[in-house]
């Protein structure tokens, strides 16, 4: 009886070509383990194309709620952003198929694990990782580690000599991949840096030349940290995020370009649409201005990016990502409110925030002089403040003085 192997299979490229390889070079039944995290395909023709392609058996689990729940909310409450554009849309996808592609393997009998991932990129490190700290004893098997292919075009040759149908082509050359939260491209123009993203790339979102022509307003509901609403309306996270998507994409928000840093060492770009999680992580932001303390925020923003290179790195299985979500998770209890946003053609301009628990006084930041801070204070402040100056001033004075001396 042969051994069996759960590959992470998506139906695209190189997921197709795996399983007929995998055949051929282990013997291995192959278990195709599809996620549906959003990816927006139909996922009866990717199970019947796996069938096709040689699996053994096809494991379908809906993990979208999932997803944006344990996920992408906590990278959301933690304001993690990857070199200061990338919402991580990718990179958090990853540990919650491994997750569940290792109970898969667990549950079925199997020894091995699969995935398409290239020796270059992140998403290796990000399954592989999760791999080890859930599943030690099973082996890993990373075909493009392995095999002689050394292109997408290679991949091309080898889908057309078994037969296997893909969306790629030699003029479409782009690799994309999309759940809920976004989509990401790479290859095609953008593996150069001085040309422009091509117009047909994009795929959710409108140019600002094509929005409309109106400002359109939205306004976003938190409890605890977490979207929660849209215009007053509490909605299921998956039809929240589904719904956001809709109203930025068509009003030209969140499209970047980026060159990034790679956990692997080099430097790549690519084109991604995020344009709900935009206008969530904005209205966040707004609604924190109100709700956390200076010290607070402030703080909050140094852990932020530790925890933003922790989930691009795969990372996730570890005891400081959870101390960290501890942290933000408690930050977060008072957070609590709603932030309006007036959208145009690619632009975010907030127009209201709103909170029971603000701690914005109207009071204490008027130019009117109330009874409730006393301006006399700031006197002794700032010379308490400044003593350590003043000390340092003397002694410096003193220094020059005997300079001068001699």
């Amino acid at each position: 009886m042969a051994e069996k192997v759960v590959l992470a299979y998506s139906g695209g490229l190189d997921t197709s070509i795996i399983i007929p390889w995998l055949n051929e070079n282990y013997g291995y039944d192959v278990i195709a383990f599809v996620a549906d995290v959003g990816q927006g395909e139909d996922i009866d023709a990717v199970v019947e194309k796996a069938y096709k392609t040689g699996a053994k058996k096809v494991i379908v689990k809906d993990l979208r709620e999932e997803f944006l729940r344990d996920y992408v909310f906590p990278t959301v409450r933690a304001g993690a952003v990857y070199e200061h554009k990338y919402l991580l849309g990718t990179s958090i996808a990853r540990p919650i198929i491994a997750k569940h592609q290792v109970e898969v393997a667990l549950a079925e009998g199997a020894t091995a694990l699969a995935h398409g991932c290239t020796g270059k990129g992140n998403d290796q490190v990000r399954f592989e990782h999760a791999f080890q700290a859930l599943a030690p004893q099973l082996k890993v098997i990373a075909p493009w580690r392995e095999w002689d292919l050394k292109s997408r075009e290679d991949c091309l040759d080898y889908a057309e000599a078994h037969g296997i149908p893909v969306e790629a082509s030699r003029t479409k050359i782009h690799s994309r991949d999309r759940n809920l939260w976004h989509i990401s491209h790479e290859g095609g123009e953008l593996e150069g840096t001085d040309k422009p993203v091509d117009p047909s790339t994009w795929r959710i979102s409108k140019s600002p030349q094509d929005a409309p022509d109106r400002e359109e307003f939205v306004e976003i509901g938190f409890e605890a940290g977490a979207p929660v609403s849209v215009d007053g309306q509490k909605i299921p996270p998956v039809q929240m995020v589904e719904l956001l998507n809709e109203i930025g994409g068509r009003n030209a928000i969140g499209r970047i370009d980026i060159v990034e840093n790679r956990f692997v060492g080099m430097k790549s770009r690519g084109a991604y649409e995020t344009p709900g999680g935009t206008l969530i992580l904005e209205a966040l932001r707004q609604l924190e201005a109100l709700t956390l303390d200076r010290e607070t925020a402030h703080f909050k923003e140094a852990l932020a990016l530790k925890y933003a290179e922790l989930v691009y790195f795969g990372l996730w299985f570890t005891p400081l990502r959870e101390a960290l979500d501890a942290f933000f998770t408690t930050v977060e209890a008072g957070v609590t409110g709603s932030v309006k946003l007036s959208l145009y053609k690619g632009n975010i301009s907030i127009v209201s925030r709103s909170s029971d628990v603000s701690l914005y006084s109207a009071d204490l930041s008027s130019f009117t002089m109330g009874e409730s801070y006393d301006q006399k204070d700031a006197a002794g402040f700032i010379k308490i403040l400044g003593l350590p100056a003043r000390v340092r001033a003397a002694v410096l004075g003193k220094q020059k003085e005997k300079e001068l001396a001699k």
